[in-house]
Formats: C-alpha cells, sequence, structure tokens
C-alpha cells in the first residue's frame, strides 16, 4: 500500500517536472519572439512611444487635478 503511493507521487513528480520544463521552453519562445519584434519594427515603436507621450500627459494632468480637487 505504502509503495503503491510511493509510485504514484513519482509519477505525478515526473508529470509536473514535464509541466514545468514545457512552461519554460514556450516562455522563453515567447521572449525570443518578443525581442525579435521589437527589433525589426523599432523604428514604428519609437513612433508609437513619441505619439503616446502628448496623450500621457494630457492623462496625468487630468490624474493630478483629480487628487487636488480633494
Amino acid at each position: 500500500m505504502a509503495e503503491e503511493i510511493k509510485q504514484e507521487e513519482k509519477k505525478a513528480e515526473g508529470k509536473n517536472a514535464f509541466s514545468t520544463v514545457l512552461k519554460v521552453l514556450l516562455g522563453l519562445a515567447f521572449l525570443v519572439l518578443g525581442v525579435g519584434a521589437i527589433l525589426a519594427w523599432k523604428q514604428d515603436l519609437i513612433n508609437l512611444i513619441k505619439g503616446s507621450i502628448g496623450l500621457f500627459l494630457v492623462l496625468a494632468s487630468l490624474i493630478t487635478f483629480a487628487i487636488a480637487k480633494d
């Protein structure tokens, strides 16, 4: 009985290890794809950031006014 429980625990540990390795490999693949996308569209990303600065400042001013109102 105790041996059966130990064997089941070993099987569960093996499945958990496989699951963890699979998640790490998937995470690394997404990381590589993300870095590749940033490098490929670097100029577009810079333009997007430059275009968003004004909207960010407007939002920051509205939040500041809301805090000052209280």
